[in-house]
């Protein structure tokens, strides 16, 4: 049977204010991507953040993002290739810092935001990410879907895992429905329940047209600033562990995939 790992995106406050449950969602998922300061976190959250995860066994993960923590990094910036750069070496180092201050390493990066959508299609920002990250740790995982920053990760010889988005409709190609249309994402609990399993002990899944697709899932997002968030996401682990599949951390889910290759 599969195994898989369960992230979501924490430490996503900033100073007195919190987004999501992370306490919660830190005794169910397996790793964590974790804001660096340029879209939400602080050194202090980042700090507790980290030693959390350290505590309780969960990977550790870098989520950087645009300079806008203003607009949460949702907001598409008009940055070079070599600013993109070292706006993540400088992320993804602030974070090593604090988990090597606890004994821990960062073992995987994942961009947040409207980066996040920009590496997946733009060659030159997809490069940047993948040359910060092979400079500073060449064992880091990068965690992608299909597209231009999975290749360009795996060109540099950088692990890659490929997440999966159970919330959110799929094209027939493989992407997502933008947000800005109908349908775009799923709020029905049961039928986000149900697609997570069948995503990773089928893989496949239906798309937004009614057929199904082929879908790699080495880690699967959940979402924890909405209501109800931690139900459902407690929810999901029950099933996919009913369903008999193991949760792991992402080096874990890595290392059993090549195991079975």
């Amino acid at each position: 049977m599969p195994t898989v790992d369960l992230v979501a995106d924490l430490g996503e406050g900033f100073g007195a204010y919190s987004i999501g449950d992370d306490k919660a969602l830190l005794d169910i998922v397996s790793s964590a991507n974790i804001a660096c300061g340029f879209h939400a976190g602080d050194p202090d959250i980042m700090n507790a953040t980290v030693a959390e995860c350290v505590r309780k066994g969960v990977g550790i993960g870098a989520h950087p993002s645009f300079p806008d923590l203003r607009g949460f990094g949702r907001r598409a910036m008009d940055l070079t290739a070599d600013e993109v750069r070292n706006d993540v070496v400088y992320q993804l180092g602030a974070l090593t810092a604090f988990a090597a201050f606890h004994g821990g390493s960062v073992s995987h990066i994942a961009p947040h935001g409207r980066l996040g959508n920009l590496v997946a299609t733009r060659a030159d920002y997809a490069g940047a990410v993948a040359d910060a990250a092979v400079r500073v740790d060449p064992r880091l995982i990068v965690l992608a879907q299909d597209g231009e920053l999975a290749t360009a990760a795996a060109d540099r010889g950088l692990p890659v895992a490929i997440v999966g988005i159970a919330d959110r409709a799929y094209q027939q190609d493989g992407t997502l429905v933008p947000r800005s249309q109908p349908g775009a994402v799923i709020h029905d609990p049961a039928v986000i329940v149900e697609r997570t399993v069948r995503m990773v002990t089928e893989g496949l899944i239906t798309t937004a047209s009614g057929q199904d697709i082929a879908i790699q899932a080495d880690t699967v997002l959940l979402h924890g600033d909405n209501p109800g968030a931690v139900e459902l996401a407690r929810l999901i682990r029950s099933e996919l562990v009913n369903a008999g599949v193991t949760i792991a951390p992402l080096a874990q889910v890595l290392a059993a995939k090549q195991k079975v290759s």
